[in-house]
């Protein structure tokens, strides 16, 4: 690379520099065109010939439960695990972006944001249907007794709890770390390059994104047809219309329309306000039922459904019925909603990926597999023991109609309470925003899927999300025709599989990426009183100790940060430039200014080959001047400090009234601890796989697909 002159940029990038962009996000061809040439073809051969696609769908469903279901179990199960142990590990404090950026939205917006994506109006469904069938038809042992009636909650929230938003977390966290931290694409296949290198750049990485998107699709497609057949019973329930395909094709094009509006929309706009008006009216209805109905026994019931969950969840989570298998539980519950989990993981990961760049590791875990499951628990342990109750004393009609026709089951519950007509009426608005927030998120995040992003805050064209809204209700009305809810649960199943095979690449590659930032982070962490040689030396040869103690006492403003950039960094940076240049580095040197600070930054860039680069950036920080400060301008001033970052993040120190010579001996100091940490790595497996150069990697990714992208 020829060398770089600075050039001053009114856009800002972030610490972690950004490459070169192109103006447009464009579309990714062979994964749009193989994916939506998939879907339509499994639409018309289900609208065209439903019996043999239901036969055969059943028949592969019979042979995957047969033979895969103890590997549906294993995978699950590691994933919590590894998501668990990343969370807690040393790495956990990783920032899913560079180390100073911070959250873009507030905890409830966030929180409402997940778990509206994360779980639609099949909660409604199964919350009601789940504990009735589990008390009544129990997988082992006798039905109606008390311990049934444990068992039966601890299975729903099973099936609903923490393994499922692991699968959610590790997605998010794969697709999050490699987007925001090291400047690759928002897909899945970069979460595979430790593993495949640039070969995710051709079929493998065309074949993994296939396989989310076709996995993403049926799993909302079943939970749209759950929600439109619930939707239907309960326009039935409150005016009297038939339960047929026809309104239910109805209810579906609403809801495209709606998903449609609020997609184009945006996350910011559409998605978010959804969101927060979806998780509220389902709070208020819960309440409800928790102040109208049995409150001491509902109270008793959630804190024991708490106790049962903890002490039973280790060994089912691994209970694969080896000496009494019951096939047909197994296929319609637990294999099902593994596979649902799995499908919906795509979808979802991306789309919390999204939403939580600046959260760390630890956070983003916890907030995932937490505060949602913490809202379901109640959620389910309310419905479902209310249900339960009614059950247990003696309604034999009611549990009937929940067991065997479970679309009627939640409102034949909300009929027990009274203003049944006001809390079904807001029941069913409940669910269509269910209904709508997980068809606009899934139509935004497959047509993320099927584009080339111009970044990882960018999102697909607005037409290429009104065709995923569009295709995914064709999909749903398609399989309803087939055989309803059963077609969409077993098509799940299936297409659940090859993405799960990617799952294991998954944690293998981010495994090893975070392996190597934690050896780099050590690296630098064992150099700290090098990196910092300049000022201490300063005073240990006898410099002014009284100039270095009225730096530390002193808060510099935006003038003295501009002119700290302009006569000491920049001259440091370019000289030190000019000499790795005619010594023979590939070395840029760039600058731009920050948006809302207007004060430069400056990135020296050298690339090392196939291995990691290396990357010395100077970035002013702004903070609150503190109240002990004795010089500060007034009591709202700013001061700005001008901190160093590397590839992996800030190291935590200021620059702010060093010396030019200073400034290059700094430099030189993080330059030969990273070829230390490069000698170290280069006969570990994998050690220089994860990127040879962050900031270059996209370029090169954008070239790879040059001639595979139409321009929008």
């Amino acid at each position: 690379m020829a060398e770089q002159p600075i050039s001053a940029s009114s856009n800002s990038a972030p610490p972690a520099s950004r490459p070169s962009e192109p103006a447009t996000t464009r579309v990714n061809k062979t994964v749009f065109l193989g994916s939506a040439t998939g879907i339509i073809a499994i639409a018309l051969w289900a609208i065209l010939a439903p019996e043999n696609a239901n036969a055969v769908i059943g028949s592969v469903v019979t042979w995957v439960s047969t033979n895969l279901g103890w590997y549906y179990f294993l995978i699950v199960t590691l994933v919590v695990i590894f998501v668990v142990g990343t969370a807690v590990s040393r790495v956990g404090k990783t920032r899913l972006g560079p180390d100073h950026s911070r959250p873009q939205f507030s905890l409830f917006t966030w929180t409402a944001m997940l778990f509206a994506a994360g779980i639609g109006i099949d909660l409604m469904f199964f919350s009601v249907s789940e504990p009735v069938t589990q008390y009544l038809a129990p997988p082992t042992g006798d039905g109606s007794t008390v311990e049934a009636a444990r068992q039966a909650m601890v299975w729903t929230l099973f099936h609903y709890g923490v393994t499922g938003w692991a699968l959610y977390a590790l997605m998010g966290l794969a697709l999050g770390y490699f987007a925001y931290r090291h400047n690759l694409p928002l897909s899945i296949r970069s979460a595979l390059y430790p593993i495949f290198g640039k070969r995710i750049h051709g079929g493998i990485g065309h074949a993994v994104d296939i396989a989310a998107i076709l996995g993403t699709i049926f799993g909302i497609a079943t939970s749209l047809g759950i929600g439109v057949v619930q939707l239907n019973y309960g326009l039935k329930f409150m005016f009297d219309m038939p339960e047929n395909v026809y309104v239910q094709g109805s209810l579906i094009a609403l809801s495209v329309l709606m998903a449609g509006v609020s997609v184009v929309s945006g996350v910011e706009k559409g998605i978010r306000r959804l969101s927060e008006i979806n998780v509220i009216l389902a709070i208020g209805l819960m309440l409800f039922v928790l102040i109208v109905g049995n409150t001491s026994f509902l109270l008793d019931s959630i804190v024991q459904n708490i106790g049962d969950t903890l002490s039973r969840f280790p060994g089912m989570t691994l209970d694969t019925f080896a000496y009494d298998r019951p096939d047909a539980w197994m296929n319609g519950w637990t294999l099902f909603f593994w596979a649902w989990w799995i499908a919906w993981a795509p979808f979802v990961g991306l789309f919390l990926a999204r939403i939580s760049r600046g959260r760390t590791i630890r956070e983003f875990v916890a907030g995932t597999m937490i505060i949602p499951f913490a809202f379901i628990l109640l959620w389910i342990s309310i419905f479902g023991n209310s249900a339960l109750s009614i059950v247990i004393g003696g309604d034999a009609g009611f549990g009937d109609v929940a067991m065997n026709s479970p679309e009627r089951g939640f409102y034949s519950l909300l009929a027990e309470f009274p203003g049944a007509p006001f809390s079904a009426a807001v029941a069913t608005f409940t669910g269509l925003l269910f209904y709508v927030t997980s068809a606009d998120s899934g139509a935004l995040v497959m047509a993320n899927f099927t584009s080339h992003l111009k970044d990882a805050d960018a999102d697909g064209p607005k037409w290429l999300r009104l065709f995923w809204a569009i295709t995914t209700g064709v999909l749903t009305l398609a399989m309803l025709l087939v055989g309803g809810i059963p077609t969409l649960q077993n098509a799940t199943i299936i297409m659940g599989l090859p993405f799960s095979a990617v799952l294991l690449f998954i944690m293998l590659g981010l495994y090893k990426a975070l392996r190597l930032e934690q050896s780099l982070s050590d690296s630098y962490r064992a150099s700290l009183p090098g990196l910092l040689s300049g000022r201490s030396g300063e005073t240990a040869r006898g410099g002014n100790w009284r100039r270095r103690l009225s730096r530390a006492m002193s808060f510099p403003g935006q003038r003295q940060a501009e002119r700290f950039v302009a006569q000491v960094a920049q001259p440091a940076l370019q000289e030190v430039h000019d000499e790795l240049v005619a010594q023979g580095a590939d070395v840029t040197l760039s600058q731009g200014l920050v948006d809302g600070l207007q004060i430069p930054h400056l990135d020296l860039l050298v690339s090392m080959g196939d291995e990691r680069g290396f990357k010395y950036q100077i970035y002013p920080v702004q903070f609150d001047t503190p109240t002990y400060a004795v010089r500060a301008a007034s009591a709202g001033a700013k001061y700005y400090r001008m901190e160093v970052f590397s590839l992996e993040g800030s190291h935590g120190y200021d620059l702010m009234g060093y010396s030019k010579e200073q400034v290059i001996t700094d430099v030189l100091d993080h330059y030969e601890t990273h070829l230390d940490f490069l000698h170290l790595n280069r006969e570990a497996p994998g050690g220089n796989t994860l990127v040879a150069d962050d900031h270059l990697a996209k370029d090169n990714w954008e070239a790879d697909f040059e001639s595979d992208e139409v321009p929008q």
